[in-house]
């Protein structure tokens, strides 16, 4: 099957590899896509449900390196070829492919308190596994407002137990020598207490073994 025919339809597709649509939009001369692109659709991780299913992929047992990375290449590759687009991946450079920007110009992914990227139902916990480029110009769902301008506490300008990560940026040498101490395992086994603190991040589902399992290739 090729052709895009609607983002309602590609997000059942995509639901079927633990993704979700996670935003979408017309790429205009400055997103770094060519002008064959009318469409460009961002992939993320479909919880609850995500990290069950992709450490159930051969990739995860093959004994190879980056078995993450190369299930998204596989999976979203291929959804990419049914429907007639290019996939694109933010682990692949250079040149970086400019994500961060792509989830901004999608609507529903903004920049946060503490400068991470904050999305609609993911939280801080905003990453994106991969999107494709379609031909056509499909039709987008209106958009909601950012959802820390109705956050009154705004716990993640406080969360960082080593104040490494706030409202004046992130300071990664404090953070991997905060990691490095027993007082950093809560960080380490169930991931950054920035993330953890938005409450769309509580309520999105992630496990925190995936978190885990990203925490060690930071720190490693």
């Amino acid at each position: 099957m090729t052709g895009a025919a609607s983002l309602a339809g590609i997000a059942p597709r995509a639901a079927d590899h633990a993704l979700m649509v996670a935003g979408a939009f017309h790429p205009g001369p400055d997103d770094g896509l060519p002008d064959t692109a009318g469409t460009l659709i961002l992939l993320a991780p479909l919880e609850p449900g995500f990290w069950a299913h992709v450490t159930a992929q051969p990739e995860w047992s093959d004994g190879a390196p980056d078995p993450l990375d190369r299930w998204s290449r596989r999976v979203i590759g291929r959804l990419a070829c049914d429907l007639g687009g290019k996939a694109h991946f933010p682990f692949t450079g250079p040149p970086w492919k400019p994500f961060y920007s792509w989830a901004r110009r999608s609507g529903r992914a903004w920049a946060s308190p503490v400068h991470l990227l904050v999305h609609d139902r993911m939280g801080l916990f905003a990453s994106y596994r991969g999107a494709i480029a379609v031909p056509d110009r499909l039709d987008l769902p209106e958009t909601g407002p950012r959802p820390c301008d109705t956050c009154a506490d705004r716990p993640c300008l406080t969360a960082c137990p080593a104040g490494a990560l706030g409202g004046a940026g992130y300071d990664t040498g404090a953070c991997h020598a905060h990691l490095d101490r027993p007082a950093g395992a809560d960080c380490l086994i169930g991931g950054c207490a920035v993330r953890r603190a938005c409450p769309i991040s509580r309520a999105y589902g992630r496990l925190p073994e995936q978190s885990a399992y990203h925490m060690g290739l930071f720190h490693r």
